[in-house]
């Protein structure tokens, strides 16, 4: 049975697994481009279009790319989409892709889309897949235009380019809508999700399962490890008492061999011994024979 369903794909990016506050992925493009909303909701909507697809994409080629070039594979397939999402955004959204710029290509070796086409799109069909895709997209664009609209805020004292603050009542912080302010944020972001899960009783409860659930899987492993090595230790005491064994038999069958060689060089000796024997009898009746005759 599929533990898998569209709606729990989708859930589980937006909230439980969300890419940027969660698992902390594509920090480059999150800490880069979200000085605007407008900016945040821009990248997260082309990764989002290029996750679902990518995913859905690999997830049917997933039995026909061969194993050694899967990375590869994935990188042509998120390569191809990248460059599609680029043309449209050229064509009908100018100022959005000159301000998001060279971020939009790296689109292509950001660590979302390759985590999620190898955990997850090449081992599962195209529909969870897609919603995957679509729920981790989301997840990202929700974090990455929370994150810009702070930030604008906070730096400009505007919403979406609208002049909600203004200057004479209150003093833009530039320090938000620079480099230091995105890890300001996006860490209070952070802390905030956190101590949000963390008082959910839900979210406890799924925690307390999830911890039970690794200490099982963690003890079951140092079990099958265990055994394994039982295993082993009897293989190679099998292996040395065997070795042993024909060890000893091979000593036993030297010395028979070293007994008979023995054997054989006495037998030789004696057959020698009684030739020479035979042949010095000979001579002596020959050299009888003659001193008869002279005689």
């Amino acid at each position: 049975m599929n533990k898998y369903s569209p709606v729990e794909r989708l859930l589980n990016g937006l909230f439980r697994e969300n890419p940027t506050l969660v698992l902390t992925l594509g920090m480059c493009p999150t800490l880069a481009v979200t000085t605007s909303a407008i900016n945040g909701l821009g990248m997260g909507l082309t990764t989002t279009a290029v996750l679902m697809f990518s995913n859905m994409i690999i997830s049917l080629l997933r039995n026909f790319i061969p194993d050694r070039v899967r990375i590869p594979g994935y990188i042509v397939v998120i390569a191809s989409l990248v460059t599609v999402v680029q043309f449209v955004l050229q064509a009908y959204v100018p100022t959005l892709n000159d301000a998001l710029g060279v971020y939009i290509p790296l689109i292509v070796v950001n660590c979302i889309i390759l985590g999620r086409a190898e955990s997850f799109a090449g081992k599962n069909g195209p529909i969870n897949s897609f919603f995957d895709g679509l729920g981790m997209g989301l997840g990202f664009t929700m974090a990455l235009t929370i994150l810009g609209a702070l930030r604008e805020l906070l730096g400009a004292g505007t919403f979406f380019n609208l002049t909600v603050l203004p200057e004479s009542i209150y003093t833009p912080i530039t320090i938000f809508i620079l480099a230091p302010g995105a890890f300001l944020v996006l860490s209070c972001m952070v802390a905030v999700q956190n101590k949000i899960k963390n008082h959910t009783p839900k979210a406890a409860a799924e925690a307390g399962e999830s911890v039970q659930e690794t200490e099982t899987a963690e003890s079951a492993q140092v079990e099958e490890d265990a055994q394994q090595t039982a295993v082993e230790e009897t293989a190679k005491t099998a292996e040395t008492a065997k070795a042993e064994e024909t060890g000893d038999s091979k000593a036993e069958a030297k010395k028979e061999d070293q007994k008979e060689a023995v054997s054989s060089d006495k037998a030789e000796e004696s057959k020698e011994a009684k030739t020479e024997g035979k042949t010095a009898e000979s001579k002596a009746a020959d050299h009888r024979e003659k001193e008869g005759e002279k005689a």
